[in-house]
């Protein structure tokens, strides 16, 4: 980790809570904010760790959150791309890392002091609201998560989460079809569902001609009609 000191203007509109508020509303975070430059792989914060009270926001890069269950089994909760908050506890909780957060690549990550940002909220108010909002859907991933994993199939599940990344991160158009924003490895997708790797590839192979995989986690959906299609066709999980 590499401290590069004070933000800019600029990175403090990357992040998606401030892009759209003009300079004279962000130049009072300067001060109070610092930017630090992590390497692929490396540990930003551990499940448990006492954080201090700040904003945590990823400039740059890729963050994976995850948690470690007491019998050493890893759940990929979600993945953070760069615009994106994370660590809500150290603003609003106890100050204690709910989950262990590791960058995928080399990253960028913004932090802002608690202070100085609720005293930017007071004379933006909008601010709060973006913030509301980023951990409302959050809370709703995570319902759906747990729902889920309960009551649905794997094949349901994989179809799900393949959807709510096409909805939150989008897509682009390629000759063989849709192509996720983010690349999932096949191991993401397994922790993020609840499945073996094993069980995760199985399922890629059940969709021919409907999902392609490429090695590294991009996925091209050829047809979203017939992957809904096979989402609900009865089987055992």
């Amino acid at each position: 980790m590499i401290v590069k000191g004070c933000s800019s203007i600029a990175q403090l509109k990357q992040i998606s809570i401030f892009k759209d508020l003009v300079s004279t509303q962000l130049e009072s975070l300067i001060p109070y904010s610092c930017v630090r430059e992590y390497q692929s792989d490396e540990i930003v914060m551990q499940e448990g760790d006492h954080i201090p009270q700040q904003l945590h926001a990823l400039i740059t890069g890729r963050l994976e959150i995850k948690k470690i269950a007491d019998s050493g089994k890893e759940t990929v909760v979600r993945l953070i791309p760069a615009g994106e908050l994370f660590a809500a506890p150290a603003i609003f909780g106890n100050g204690l890392s709910p989950a262990t957060v590791i960058c995928q690549v080399e990253s960028q990550i913004l932090t802002i002091n608690r202070e100085a940002l609720l005293k930017a909220i007071s004379h933006s108010p909008e601010i709060s609201l973006r913030i509301l909002e980023v951990f409302n859907q959050r809370l709703q991933q995570l319902h759906n998560t747990v729902h889920g994993l309960i009551s649905e199939r794997a094949i349901m599940r994989l179809v799900r989460l393949i959807e709510y990344y096409r909805d939150r991160y989008g897509t682009h158009t390629t000759k063989e079809g849709d192509c996720l924003n983010l690349k999932l490895p096949y191991y993401q997708i397994a922790r993020s569902i609840g499945i073996t790797y094993e069980e995760c590839v199985r399922l890629f192979k059940k969709l021919p001609g409907t999902v392609i995989y490429r090695r590294g986690g991009t996925i091209i959906i050829r047809d979203w009609g017939k992957l809904e299609e096979v989402s609900k066709i009865r089987s055992k999980p």
